[in-house]
């Protein structure tokens, strides 16, 4: 399965194209959203998907005592949501900064021989640091960033290193596919979930 990931409200877009498994499930798909955008899934994360005809939207992610109705990412299988080119969702990463990403379904094909999946085939644009604050603050934080005589210059530079971790040193225009590394569904989900 093909997925365009685009991040919303910011200009010009940042944007991926992965290809994952038709077995994985939203859990294994948010690793992936993950790994190919260069978040540090340090936040939660749900996925809004709007249901058959009724277009009632429907949330799958990590279900807790106030979103009870949310659907278990891990139990819910992509194949079952996504059916057809063009099936849309809502992927939207710490609820404080509030990034929303569309994730479009834009192709349904048989596995290559010999492929690892999943891949990031394309992409423009490094990611936003974590906790920059949301798409205001990061506009805030480019336009630091483009002036080094800035008094708040050298101080957002050395936040950066901790924040931008898998982009430094940090270029926001700057993305390479072929430097993702998507890491184990399953790993992370033990990691995530495992008593301390």
């Amino acid at each position: 399965m093909r997925f365009r990931i685009a991040l919303r409200h910011i200009d010009p877009v940042i944007w991926r194209l992965i290809e994952v498994p038709d077995t994985y499930s939203f859990w294994d798909l948010h690793v992936a959203i993950q790994d190919s955008m260069g978040w540090l899934d340090y936040h939660l994360h749900q996925f809004n998907v709007r249901q058959g005809r009724s277009r009632a939207t429907i949330t799958i992610g990590i279900p807790d005592e106030i979103l009870d109705d949310t659907i278990p990412g891990w139990e819910a299988s992509l194949s079952e949501w996504f059916k057809a080119v063009g099936d849309m969702a809502v992927y939207e990463y710490d609820f404080g900064d509030g990034w929303e990403h569309e994730v479009q379904l834009t192709g349904i094909a048989l596995p290559e021989p010999g492929q690892k999946y999943p891949r990031c085939i394309d992409g423009g644009r490094a990611c936003p640091p974590e906790d920059c604050g949301g798409p205001p603050g990061y506009a805030d934080l480019l336009e630091t960033l483009s002036d080094p005589s800035s008094e708040e210059y050298s101080s957002m530079a050395g936040w950066l290193e901790y924040h931008a971790r898998n982009y430094w040193p940090y270029d926001p225009e700057k993305f390479d596919p072929a430097g993702v590394k998507f890491d184990n569904p399953k790993t992370r989900f033990k990691r995530a979930f495992s008593e301390p």
